[in-house]
Parts: structure tokens; sequence; C-alpha cells
């Protein structure tokens, strides 16, 4: 992928409150996607983390506080097509369309460059052959979408995203309904496009070993407020966790390669096996 034209963007949230009827959830989070690099938002559930990645999405109000793009730009002096060629958003469920193709949804990520009547697009085909081609549903680019697993149709919708092409890519739970096979290859391509695109990837993630294996940055949220951030080794200590989640939390360090593990204990944890 081309990674927005091959222009480097970050996306920036600056002291963001946002909530639901009146009552609010996310409160005063700062957090910043950096080009190039992985944010993962990691939490309990209810913590905030999809609603804060829909804020900056623009696909949920703010109550307070400015989202900022890397040229300084706010987000809300864009219109919606001049956003959507910047920043993208998997969300976590999407309706599927009855006898549509994968070809065809995957066509929708490209609605911002196109005109009224699907026209003036030029870039359009390569980029869909392109995003399947990266998600592995370019076998199946002819194949109703309604007749697909949960875990294509997931993968259909990355590619989706993906066609749409610009420089922030925002994905809420991406792995879910995946097998352990397309897990990883999630992440690598996650990884690929910000090491390789310079795009910024932020993601919210539930496994914590995925996100310390993965991310650049993590984002820990707790009750709705930004408890840490910074690189997993500094966010993702056995006190914070623990205290995060309910339950104590084991953190160690590989020895050779200083990638993160951790490790919940629960009252069967260490039971032998035979």
């Amino acid at each position: 992928m081309s990674g927005g034209g091959g222009r480097a963007e970050g996306l920036r949230g600056v002291d963001l409150r946002l909530g639901y009827h009146g009552a609010t959830v996310v409160h005063d989070a700062a957090i910043t996607l950096r080009p190039g690099a992985v944010t993962a938002l990691v939490g309990p559930n209810g913590s905030g983390k999809s609603t804060l990645l829909r804020g900056l999405a623009r696909l949920h109000p703010l109550e307070r506080g400015e989202i900022l793009l890397a040229d300084g730009a706010p987000a809300r002096t864009l219109s919606a097509r001049e956003f959507a060629r910047r920043v993208t958003l998997l969300a976590q469920s999407r309706p599927t369309p009855n006898g549509v193709t994968v070809r065809d949804v995957v066509g929708y990520g490209r609605h911002p460059y196109r005109g009224r009547w699907r026209a003036d697009d030029p870039d359009g085909p390569a980029a869909i052959g392109r995003a399947m081609a990266v998600t592995g549903v370019a076998a199946m680019a002819d194949r109703p979408v309604d007749e697909l697993s949960g875990g294509e149709l997931q993968r259909v919708w990355l590619a989706t995203c993906l066609a749409q092409d610009t420089a922030v890519l925002l994905l809420d739970e991406p792995t879910t309904f995946l097998d352990l096979r397309y897990q990883v290859e999630i992440l690598d391509l996650m990884r690929d496009l910000a090491d390789t695109d310079d795009v910024a990837v932020g993601v919210v993630l539930h496994d914590l070993n995925q996100a310390a294996a993965v991310a650049d940055d993590v984002v820990l949220l707790h009750g709705g407020r930004v408890r840490a951030a910074g690189p997993p080794r500094d966010v993702f200590t056995e006190d914070a966790l623990t205290d995060t989640y309910g339950i104590r939390i084991e953190v160690t360090a590989d020895p050779m390669t200083g990638l993160l593990s951790t490790r919940p204990v629960g009252r069967h944890t260490t039971r032998a096996v035979a």
C-alpha cells in the first residue's frame, strides 16, 4: 500500500472527552499516533478504548478537546471526503450486504476518490487489487460476501480499509473471529504498513502479548482515563497491569530479544499437567 500517496501523516488527540447520553466515558485523554509507528490501545472491557478510537475517526462526537492532523489542521475543519482520504477506521462490526461480491465491497474503500458516478478514480483498480492481495482475499474476489465465514469477512473489511489508501489506519479489534494464522498475518501486516509505508496505525487489542509484540507505543486505559502511555516496556509493569485488570499479571522479558510476555495468574494457572 502507498500510505496515503506516500504522505507521512500522524494524528493527535488533545484533552479528549467523549460520552453517551450525558455520561462521560473517556475523560481528558491525550493520544498521539506517529507516522511509521503502531500504537496499541489496551485495557479492560468498558475502559473506553473503542470510544476513543471512534472519536479519533470522527465517528463519535467530542464533548471537549481537539483532533489534529500532522500539519496541525484540526480534523473538524476538513470535509468528510477530505478526512476520509487521510484517516480510515476498521470498526468492530459492519452490516453484511447481501449479494455483493468481495471485489465490490473492497471497492467501497474508494468512495473518497470517486465522483458521483464512480468515475474519476484512475488509481482505484490497482488499489483494490493490492488490498485484496495483501489480505489474502483475492481468490474469493467474485464470491458474495454473505457466503463468507466470520474470519474471511473480517479480512474483506480490512481490505476495504486498505483500498482507501490513507496514511492513518485505525483498527478496532482486527483479530476478532480470526484463527491463529490470520491473527499473526494481520499483526504482521500492521507492522509492514508502519515500517514500509510510514502509516500511522492505531489499534485496539485485548491480547497484551500481541500488543507487546507489535506495538511501538501502548496506551493503557482504565475507567475511561489514560493510566499510562509509552513503549510497552514502560507501560506493561506488573503493578500497573495488576491494578488495571484486577487480577495478578506477571510480566517477563525474553533475555535474548527483550520481548515482553504477560501472564494473568488465576487459582488454577499453576496447576501441574499430568
